[in-house]
């Protein structure tokens, strides 16, 4: 054991600072952009519950539309609305307004799917 070198080990400075690289990634996001996803994502998805429930009814007669308390405009202006804008409340508020001026709606005037 006379013949092995001693382990020689590198010496760093301790009280120099890292340097910062060219190219610096922070290891998280801004939070208010995940926030902006999230809500992104969240109407995305509303939106596709909302086609997905009201588009098959656009295959119905006018009739069968009315019997229901919709009017096949009314389904196809909610279908145009922005993303940002819940296209059911929407929807229902469109209806309020029409029953009150002589439209009639579903007969308990509360859900979308009476």
């Amino acid at each position: 054991m006379s013949n092995a070198n001693p382990i020689r080990r590198c010496e760093v400075p301790q009280n120099r600072p890292a340097s910062m690289p060219d190219f610096y990634m922070p290891a998280m996001p801004p939070l208010g952009l995940i926030r902006a996803i999230e809500r992104w994502v969240a109407l995305y998805r509303q939106r596709r519950r909302f086609r997905r429930r009201f588009l098959p009814l656009l295959a119905q007669s006018d009739r069968i539309l009315e019997d229901m308390g919709y009017r096949r405009e009314d389904i196809l202006w909610a279908l145009r609305l922005p993303l940002r804008v819940d296209a059911r409340r929407a929807l229902q508020e469109r209806r309020r307004r029409g029953d009150a001026a002589g439209r009639v709606g579903p007969p308990c005037g509360e859900c979308a799917m009476c």
